[in-house]
This record gives C-alpha cells, sequence and structure tokens, in this order.
C-alpha cells in the first residue's frame, strides 16, 4: 500500500500554520523582506515612493492627502507582494509551461497595472494643483 491520498483543499499541515502571533508578525516579515530583497519593481516603487514623500514635503499638501498618498503606497507595495506570492505558486504547481500559469502570472501582473494607473490618478489630484499654482506666473 502507498501512501494515503490527501485533498489538496484540505487544511495545510501544522507545520505551515502559525503557532501564534509573533510567530505570524515574523513570517510576514519574512515575506516583506523577500518582496524586497528578490522583485526588482519593488526598488522602483520605493524610489517612487521617497520621490512622493519629498514631493509632498515641498509642497506641504495636506493631512488627508498624507493619508491618501500613505494607503496608495501601501496598496501597491502589498499589491508587489501577493504578484510575488502568486508567481511563486505558480512555478510551485507548474514547473513545466502552461497556458493557465501563464495567465495566472499575467493577471497578478495586470492588477499591478491597475494599481499603479490608479495611483498615477492619486498622485496627479494632489500634487497637481500646487504644482500648476506654482507654474502660474504671479499676477
Amino acid at each position: 500500500m502507498g501512501a494515503p491520498v490527501t485533498d489538496p483543499r484540505q487544511s495545510a499541515p501544522s507545520a505551515m500554520k502559525s503557532r501564534n502571533r509573533w510567530h505570524s508578525f515574523t513570517a510576514a516579515a519574512r515575506g516583506a523582506a523577500y518582496t524586497v530583497r528578490t522583485q526588482r519593481n519593488t526598488w522602483i516603487e520605493l524610489s517612487a515612493t521617497v520621490l512622493v514623500v519629498a514631493a509632498g514635503l515641498w509642497l506641504r499638501i495636506e493631512t488627508m492627502a498624507w493619508a491618501i498618498l500613505a494607503l496608495t503606497i501601501a496598496t501597491i507595495l502589498a499589491l508587489e507582494a501577493v504578484n510575488s506570492a502568486i508567481e511563486a505558486v505558480v512555478d510551485l504547481v507548474s514547473p513545466d509551461y502552461h497556458e493557465l500559469a501563464r495567465t495566472a502570472k499575467d493577471c497578478a501582473a495586470g492588477a499591478m497595472v491597475f494599481a499603479v494607473l490608479g495611483s498615477l490618478g492619486v498622485a496627479a489630484a494632489i500634487f497637481g494643483p500646487p504644482l500648476l499654482h506654482l507654474l502660474r506666473p504671479a499676477s
């Protein structure tokens, strides 16, 4: 008799479950560090974050604008981590080329495109008016 067949839809083995909140936090920190360490786009996004914060300080944007920017930045970085996780799982379960694996990866990347386009809209709404005010000649 071979090993018993398990249903992959059942819960993960106990070795993969978090034992407590500290374990959950350290696992999350490892995931965030992995994303920063291995994903080139994360470095681009972090560089953009530095520019956005510098622009916000220079233009003295209001508190609500800072909150919107913080949520936008967090969304972009979180989606980058989710995209990386999806790519890793797809590579694990489909080491050979499969059209559905490509579709999964493309859709995850597409989610990033939507989020980045949205973030550009947020940046235009927040930074556009004060920049236009600076560029207008004094009357």
